[in-house]
């Protein structure tokens, strides 16, 4: 029975460690891309550290940064521009990309064409869509000449206007990002069940009441998950900003992420960098939680 036994442990053994073998490269990677960085990034944060004098080179200064970036305008500007962004960018693509799906499923011929020219701006090269837009936004573009068209003798200069250049992005983001979420959004409705929809109009229900009391509450779960990653592509909102503005004009279009790679990258402040980027990583953390505890009241069909 011992010899059983212990030739059964063995085995177990030897197929445990065949697992562990097959999860250890990505349990490595894990380690060395994402915990060590950030358990170091916590570190430097608390450091007042220029990274180009070596690594032995920084001097600890405890809540320093975590304190002196409040007062800083450039952080205040760049957190209230990243909240700007998030809050009309996130509502506006999920809500478009919802009614664009339901109408291209319900109303449109040719939907596998119209579904792929609706994504591809997503998969683009976002330099490329970046420099487009640049261009469409110029005094000969095509927005300028509309609002000359409407009557406007001065239109705005959009990039380089402080009111609109914020805005301007925001658009781009939007149509950019509308086409994903139209695709995860397609996918949901073709597993919707017909036999309620057949019922309700049966019982004289309109389009726009089944939209409103079937289509939305049956894709609650879909809501949900592109309102999340959503919030946090949002957040971390960068390269249009670097190729089109950066930052500018004055603070106007700084958001919280440039403002961590300014710091880092081009006034070597990697602890201070470091400690936006904790600051950045809290916001994110919270409101994920919200959504995650506000899941259960909302998805309840």
């Amino acid at each position: 029975m011992q010899k059983e036994k212990k030739g059964l442990i063995s085995r177990k053994m030897k197929e445990n460690l065949v697992g562990y073998s097959f999860i250890l490269p990505n349990m490595i990677g894990v380690l060395t891309f994402t915990l060590f960085p950030m358990i170091f990034s916590l570190v430097v944060s608390f450091t007042d550290w220029d990274y180009t004098k070596g690594f032995g080179n920084w001097k600890f200064i405890g809540l320093k940064n975590f304190i002196t970036m409040w007062s800083d305008k450039w952080f205040t500007d760049s957190l209230i521009n990243t909240l700007k962004f998030t809050i009309v960018v996130v509502p506006c693509t999920v809500f478009l990309a919802l009614v664009l799906a339901v109408i291209i499923d319900r109303y449109c011929y040719a939907k596998l064409p119209v579904r792929l020219a609706m994504f591809m701006p997503y998969v683009s090269n976002v330099v490329a869509v970046a420099i487009v837009w640049v261009m469409m936004y110029s005094p000969w573009g095509p927005f300028t000449q509309l609002v000359k068209a409407l009557g406007v003798n001065e239109p705005p200069k959009w990039l380089g206007d402080m009111k609109w250049a914020l805005p301007a992005i925001m658009l781009m983001t939007v149509w950019s990002g509308v086409g994903y979420s139209i695709i995860i959004y397609t996918s949901s409705i073709q597993g919707l069940p017909k036999e309620i929809y057949e019922s309700a109009e049966i019982d004289g229900a309109g389009e726009i009441t089944k939209f409103f009391k079937l289509t939305i509450p049956f894709l609650s779960p879909t809501t949900f998950f592109l309102i999340i990653t959503t919030v946090i592509s949002s957040f971390q909102v960068f390269a249009p900003i670097q190729i089109m503005t950066r930052g500018g004009p004055g603070t106007a279009t700084n958001v919280l992420v440039y403002y961590i790679y300014t710091s880092a990258f081009s006034f070597y402040k990697m602890g201070y960098a470091s400690a936006m980027s904790w600051i950045l990583f809290a916001l994110l953390f919270t409101a994920t939680l919200i959504q995650w505890r506000g899941q259960k009241k909302w998805v309840s069909y």
